[in-house]
C-alpha cells in the first residue's frame, strides 16, 4: 500500500521545499506540480519525498484525522 501524507509548505526554494505536519519538517521535491501553481502556506500530499498533489486545508485536517483514527485502532 502507498500512503500520502499531508504536509504544509512552510519554504519554497523551487524545485526544493521545506514541509511541516504533526510538528515535524522534512526537505521535499516539488518539481511535480507546476511553480506558479504552489505558494508557502499551501497543503500538499507526499508521496516519498515528492509533493504529488495539492489539497485544501480542509481536505489536510480530515485526512490527518482519518489517519490517527486508523493508528488509535491500529495500536488499541
Amino acid at each position: 500500500m502507498c500512503l500520502g501524507v499531508p504536509m504544509k509548505l512552510i519554504e519554497i526554494n523551487y524545485p526544493i521545499g521545506i514541509a511541516e505536519a504533526e510538528g515535524v519538517r522534512r526537505e521535499i521535491n516539488l518539481q511535480l506540480l507546476p511553480q506558479e501553481e504552489i505558494k508557502v502556506g499551501d497543503y500538499v500530499i507526499v508521496h516519498v519525498g515528492f509533493a504529488i498533489q495539492k489539497m485544501s486545508p480542509e481536505e489536510a485536517e480530515e485526512t490527518w484525522r482519518l489517519l490517527k483514527q486508523v493508528m488509535e485502532q491500529r495500536y488499541a
